[in-house]
This record gives C-alpha cells, sequence and structure tokens, in this order.
C-alpha cells in the first residue's frame, strides 16, 4: 500500500536555532523526507538562523551530516541530498538585539505561507515574535510553530501565552507535542470514530480499566540540569501523556476539525479529579551493583547525591464525567526501563457469566495501541486451545502490525515531525495543542506536585533495566488488577 505525498504549496520555513540538536536531529531531517516524497514544490526556501556565524557552505555541511547520520538509508533517494540542500539558506541572528533581523526581513518576499519555527528555549519566544512583527514580517500567511516545554507551571504557562497572544493570535500559533504526530496515534481516533465495532463498548459499562504506558530505555544524559527543573511529572506527563488520555477518552467531535478536536480534548483534562496522593508512585533509577556496564544512577548522572526529582511516575486517575465514571486511567512513565515502548492497553470487563466453568481460568479482551518501536495494534481474544483435551481456553491476538500489513510503506511511516512540520504549512491545527488546553493540563498537574512536596515525598528506587519500583504494581495489586508487560 502506497502512502501519497501531497504536495505543499512553496513557502518559507525559518528555524531559530537551527543550529541546535533539536533541529540537526528532527527537523532537518524530516524536511529531507518530505522533499525526497515530492511534498516540498520548486520554490520552498527553508533559512536556517542561530547565533552562530556560519557561511551558507558550512550550513549545508552542517545540514548534510545531519541528514547522513539522522535519516536511514532506506528513506534517502539517490542524488536527492544535493536538491534539498540548495533548498536552505542561513543568517546569523541575534534573537534578543537587532543584528540579522533587516537581512531576514529583506529575504522574507512575495504572498507565501512563512512559518517561523522557534526551535529555542521559551525564554525566547517572546524577543523572537516581538521582532518578527516589528520588522514587518508578518502577514496573513504567517505561522508560529513553538516547541514544548509550555511553560513550567500554571504562571508561567499563563505567562508565555500572553506573551505570544501580545503579537500573534492563536489561530497562527502551532504548540508541538511530538506525540499527536504518531501514526499510531491519529490511527487511534480512526479506530475509535471509524469502525462500529468499538466505539459502542467504549465506555465505562464495557471498559475495566486502561493503561497508558511509555518506558524509556535512556537515562536522562545530557539533559540533566533541565530534568532535575522538570522529573517525570513535567517532561512527560503534563503533556505527552494528557494528550494520549484525552484522545483515548474523549467524545465524538462534531467533525474532524481542528477546533473541534480541541474542544473535546479540553473537555476531558477539566474533567480530570484530583489526583489522591495514594495513588502515586515517584521513582528513581539507581545503578545495579550487579551489571555496571548498565550506567550510572540518576543522581550520579545529574551529579546531585540529594536530589528528590522523578526519573519514573505512575498514577491512577479518574475522569468524572458519564462515559467514564467508575473506570480507572493508569498511566506510567519512566527512564531506564527494561524496553523502549510506548503502548495504551485498553482492558475489557469479563463476561457476566462463565459458562464454561472454574477451570477455564480467567479471560478478557484486550486491545492494545502501540505507538512505538513496532507501531501497529494488537486485539486479545479468547478461544479454544486447540485438541482434543476438552474445553480449555486461551488468549490470543489478532495483530496489526503496520510494517506486516501495510508491507514497505508501513515499515516507512512518516517521522512525526515530517507530518506536524507539512501541517503547519497546510494550516492545520489539528494535531496542535491550543493555549487554553496547555493551561487547563497545568491546572490539574500542579496540585499533584504540590502535594508531594508538602508530604517531602522521596523517589522510590527501582533498578537499572527493571520495570520500575514495587510500589508502582502495589498500585495496581491494591485494586485486583495488574500492569501489562513491558515489551520492545
Amino acid at each position: 500500500m502506497k502512502a501519497r505525498a501531497i504536495p505543499v504549496d512553496p513557502f518559507d520555513l525559518v528555524i531559530f536555532g537551527a543550529t541546535g540538536d533539536l533541529a540537526r536531529r528532527k527537523i532537518l531531517p524530516a524536511l529531507f523526507k518530505r522533499y525526497c516524497a515530492g511534498q516540498m514544490e520548486p520554490g520552498a526556501r527553508v533559512i536556517g538562523a542561530a547565533r552562530s556565524e556560519l557561511s551558507q557552505e558550512e550550513f549545508r555541511n552542517l545540514v548534510r551530516e545531519s541528514v547522513e547520520e539522522f535519516t536511514p538509508e532506506r528513506a534517502r533517494r539517490p542524488g536527492m541530498l544535493a536538491g534539498f540542500l540548495d533548498c536552505l539558506s542561513y543568517l546569523p541572528v541575534d534573537a534578543r538585539g537587532s543584528s540579522g533581523w533587516p537581512e531576514l526581513a529583506a529575504m522574507m518576499t512575495g504572498d507565501r505561507v512563512r512559518a517561523f519555527y522557534f526551535s529555542v528555549g521559551p525564554s525566547l519566544f517572546g524577543d523572537l515574535a516581538r521582532r518578527i512583527r516589528e520588522y514587518g514580517m508578518v502577514t496573513e500567511q504567517t505561522r508560529i510553530v513553538v516547541e514544548k516545554p509550555f511553560g513550567h507551571d500554571l504562571d508561567s504557562a499563563r505567562a508565555l501565552n500572553a506573551t505570544l497572544a501580545e503579537h500573534f493570535d492563536e489561530s497562527v500559533i502551532y504548540r508541538i507535542d511530538h506525540y499527536l504526530g504518531k501514526e499510531t496515534v491519529q490511527n487511534l481516533m480512526v479506530v475509535r470514530f471509524g469502525n462500529m465495532l468499538f466505539e459502542p463498548l467504549w465506555n465505562s459499562q464495557y471498559v475495566d480499566h486502561i493503561q497508558i504506558t511509555v518506558a524509556e530505555t535512556v537515562g536522562v544524559g545530557g539533559r540533566g540540569d533541565y530534568y532535575e527543573r522538570a522529573g517525570a511529572m513535567r517532561d512527560m506527563v503534563q503533556n505527552h501523556l494528557m494528550q494520549l488520555l484525552c484522545l483515548i477518552a474523549m467524545e465524538p467531535p462534531a467533525k474532524f476539525d481542528p477546533d473541534a478536536v480541541r474542544d473535546e480534548k479540553l473537555k476531558v483534562i477539566r474533567a480530570l479529579d484530583a489526583v489522591k496522593p495514594h495513588h502515586i508512585v515517584r521513582g528513581q533509577y539507581v545503578a545495579d551493583p550487579t551489571q555496571p556496564q548498565l550506567g550510572q544512577g540518576y543522581r550520579e548522572e545529574v551529579g546531585n547525591p540529594r536530589s528528590s526529582t522523578e526519573s519514573y511516575i505512575a498514577l491512577k486517575a479518574h475522569i468524572s464525567n458519564w462515559r467514564w465514571a467508575g473506570t480507572p486511567f493508569y498511566l506510567r512513565t519512566g527512564k531506564r526501563l527494561v524496553a523502549r515502548s510506548s503502548v495504551i492497553n485498553v482492558r475489557f470487563k469479563d463476561a457476566p457469566h462463565s459458562i464454561f466453568g472454574a477451570e477455564a481460568g480467567q479471560h478478557s479482551n484486550v486491545l492494545s495501541i502501540r505507538l512505538q518501536p513496532n507501531e501497529g495494534i494488537t486485539l486479545q481474544v479468547t478461544i479454544k486451545e486447540p485438541g482434543p483435551g476438552g474445553m480449555r481456553l486461551v488468549d490470543v491476538p489478532l495483530d496489526m502490525s503496520f510494517a506486516e500489513a501495510l508491507g514497505p510503506d508501513g515499515r516507512d511511516t512518516a517521522d512525526a515531525y515530517e507530518r506536524l512540520i507539512m501541517d503547519v504549512i497546510r494550516g492545520n491545527q489539528t494535531l496542535f495543542m491550543r493555549g487554553d488546553e496547555v493551561e487547563a493540563a497545568w491546572a490539574w498537574t500542579d496540585p499533584v506536585i504540590a502535594g508531594w512536596q508538602s508530604l517531602g515525598d522521596v523517589p522510590k528506587p527501582y533498578t537499572i533495566g527493571s520495570t520500575g519500583p514495587l510500589d508502582a504494581d502495589l498500585l495496581m495489586r491494591r485494586d485486583e488488577r495488574r500492569w501489562r508487560g513491558i515489551n520492545p
């Protein structure tokens, strides 16, 4: 099944922070892949802007190295890189001064889409937004793209939104959460709202509980300073896991329209109950003395022997509305776990009466939506075990791996940044967070953090390469449930 790449109109994309890690690893390789797919029309321009004093040739060499390092070889079409590099320009620009701005403004000509990507820290958002307007670069076709973190708490998020709102209307601000650009995340909406099979069962009458897991094998690495200020709650739960929760729990929007979808997501966040302290488990990874080759513990990595920042968090949440009353949502995320895996598991209730007797055991239906690394959907169903030994029941998966079901094109599904950047150019905000959505998420998150800080809670240790602290298992066992396995 060949994926179609529909070309977008010629555009100018200015990347502030073009020499930074995000641009090198994600943005520029994503643009190259869209160029190879034929989605960038002739005349499209990508303009890098940063403090570094680079020549055009030096910048293009940097991009060449980024593409070769971070683009799979099978995704590189022979002879295309030279053409992509011809689309690139570079300008040294001082975000807080005047250097480079007149030259950048002079490059912005014609009536075409102008997208300004703020691949920089939030402290520079206001300076960049103000200068874009001051130097006359704003037209009806202008869009602003900003990356997380969208604030550190509710107050800072409000201040950040207010800063952007001074210069741009909400309708042209694109807040990227790359999880929303994943193929399977979008398929989640199609599974729910495009198949009559599931939607009638998608409620507390039939669903026992839902688990959302985002597990990582990597540690904090070079992000130690940032992570000490953020922790897993701010870095992952407040945005990534919250967005997955919204998509799995929201009501069907009237139409697949940006504001209609985001209105329903906002209702979910506002319906979330406050999380009780005994429904939260925080953890911090420690070195495994039997396997020192696995690396250092969290405190050693960040250089803070007294750190109380969580690298793992598990919690139970409830949504107070008619659809989900009484159905728990279990969320967990952590670093240095046994495998890299992002999955949503919808566990349906048992049949009200088993006609097969106690010896048949307990069996359940589980819908698993795998976001990474092996994107796909699995439905666990109960069947009779083959053989003449009587009525023995087993659970088997009906498995659809994108790589297998869709052939080579399923294996090479577009990276989240490819999809999101092209949506910016098209002017489609469906997969981007709105300002009130960000603030509502912080309004729910802040009391959770304040609660454990007031109690002086210390994260529970868990060994590198495990599934997390024992207390997270106890959280489920108290409800006579268990976590699904973390599988690659």
